[in-house]
């Protein structure tokens, strides 16, 4: 459905990302897995638009999208759930949600959508006249989400979507991701919480240094967890996972 080959990218006179391929297959949740400072953000501003890479290919459904502007590729179906949620702090959550369906089609299916987005998360529709920077970092995660999910995606990028959740919300945001992809959805996952989505996921690659060292399905990397983690920067200390990140 989504296909990357041979894809370079630089900062300046760095290179992030080096000859990188990978697939994203339809109904399929696909993980990308690295440490800090790896290229997983640079790949999925890439592929959504705001990115672009100076070598290589970003095919979605045997179209060439890599020199798109970010709207268009929004308007054919994938969008992004940044890093850090990004919503709009000032902005009720219903008015958040709104403006993830501002393309054309998105507007005509909005109070279905809106209706799908208070299923998943029952959360949003108690706060929905709530203003957004109110919210906890787990209901703004939500939000983010929704308002993704507003847009239509046929693709649906997460960048670090655990990020600074706790446990117990953690759980619960995987739990809807697991409903998107029973309804059809496909992901594909940028995270560090390996357990979780490494279960969760049917196909994973772990990225060093803008390269894919590993790849395999779920089960198979769960099953060379080990070495997974090596590439992560994660170690024992005194009986206890620590990671060393990468700036």
């Amino acid at each position: 459905m989504l296909r990357i080959r041979n894809l370079d990218f630089h900062f300046g006179k760095a290179q992030a990302l080096h000859g990188l391929n990978l697939c994203i297959k339809k109904g399929q949740i696909t993980l990308l897995v690295g440490s800090n400072g790896a290229g997983k953000s640079t790949l999925m501003r890439c592929i959504s638009g705001i990115g672009r890479a100076s070598q290589g290919e970003i095919i979605f459904e045997d179209d060439t999208i890599g020199n798109l502007p970010p709207h268009d590729i929004v308007r054919r179906g994938i969008v992004q759930v940044p890093e850090g949620r990004k919503i709009f702090p000032s902005l009720t959550v219903q008015e958040n949600l709104e403006m993830g369906s501002m393309h054309p089609e998105a507007k005509k299916k909005r109070k279905q959508s809106m209706e799908y987005v208070f299923e998943l998360f029952p959360i949003l529709l108690e706060r929905r006249n709530q203003i957004g920077e109110t919210l906890s970092g787990g209901e703004q995660q939500m939000l983010a989400i929704g308002r993704a999910l507003m847009g239509l995606p046929r693709v649906l990028l997460l960048d670090e979507p655990s990020m600074g959740l706790a446990p117990i919300v953690v759980q619960q945001v995987f739990g809807v991701l697991k409903k998107i992809h029973q309804s059809g959805g496909t992901i594909f996952l940028v995270e560090q919480n390996l357990k979780a989505s490494l279960a969760l996921c049917h196909y994973a690659y772990v990225i060093e240094n803008g390269r894919i060292v590993m790849e395999g399905t779920g089960q198979e990397l769960m099953l060379n967890e080990q070495t997974v983690k090596a590439y992560l920067g994660i170690h024992k200390k005194n009986g206890k996972e620590v990671r060393h990140e990468i700036a």
